[in-house]
């Protein structure tokens, strides 16, 4: 590759990043004057939360049975067993749980923006509804950003439930470990400190999941290969993105369990 291919792409990326953060900014100057769109903000949330239930909750369970049959011989090695619950708990919670949730929902619900407001762009629907009067950015994009910011939370909840019953089910079948001894150990070992840094940076991700996927596809070109491409690349951009939100997020709790 070039020196200047390499510029070329250095400086695109820069400038895909000041595109977004203006998008954010709209969407911020916009996004809290009325008239709201209420009706097209809980169709959204039901879309966008029911139809990612079911994939969610399936990767959760299955998270909670690998993570425990994978770690559980090595505990027994150690005589740790005991701490089982513990481990898998503050795992789960805290970090396991909001990140894979987060990054099943980009591929469910970023692509899925990017390829309908793509398509919008392609047809021309989003041309008319500015000509009609209509707000295409307070109904298409402002309704979607805050549905995902709202709903990802509820999912990694779910998730991570799902995640401690599978989990529970195999220390169970395995270590004949009761239910109810199995979540009490767990929620004896989370706090506060926990569940509020994994919920907080939730929000943030449903919230990089909803811009980056209204922003690719509200700025889709070159016809239908564009709306393809919209899809493909608000998944790639939304993945990196939340890896970045989760590293300052771990990283400035860190600094408060020092403090």
């Amino acid at each position: 590759m070039h020196a200047s291919q390499v510029t070329f792409r250095i400086r695109k990326f820069f400038m895909e990043i000041g595109e977004l953060s203006y998008f954010a900014g709209r969407f911020f100057k916009v996004g809290f004057r009325p008239p709201f769109e209420f009706k097209e903000f809980l169709r959204q949330c039901y879309n966008m939360g029911n139809r990612s239930l079911i994939l969610v909750l399936v990767t959760g369970f299955i998270i909670g049975l690998v993570l425990t049959l994978q770690s559980r011989p090595t505990l027994i090695e150690f005589g740790a067993v005991s701490w089982m619950p513990n481990m898998v708990g503050i795992s789960i919670v805290r970090e396991l749980g909001p990140v894979i949730t987060a990054l099943v929902c980009a591929g469910r619900i970023a692509s899925g923006i990017g390829a309908e407001l793509g398509s919008m762009r392609v047809t021309e629907q989003i041309d008319a509804m500015e000509v009609s009067g209509t707000n295409p950015f307070k109904f298409l994009v402002v309704t979607r950003i805050m549905a995902t910011t709202l709903m990802l939370p509820l999912l990694v909840i779910l998730g991570d439930a799902v995640a401690l019953y599978g989990s529970a089910l195999v220390e169970n079948f395995k270590g004949n470990v009761s239910f109810q001894l199995y979540f009490n150990a767990v929620f004896s070992a989370l706090s506060y400190g926990d569940l509020i840094p994994a919920t907080i940076k939730s929000f943030f991700f449903g919230f990089a999941i909803g811009l980056v996927g209204c922003y690719k596809g509200y700025y889709s070109k070159k016809g239908t290969a564009g709306v393809g491409m919209a899809a493909n690349t608000a998944v790639v951009f939304t993945s990196m993105l939340l890896f970045v939100i989760d590293f300052i997020a771990v990283f400035i709790s860190d600094i408060f369990y020092e403090l």
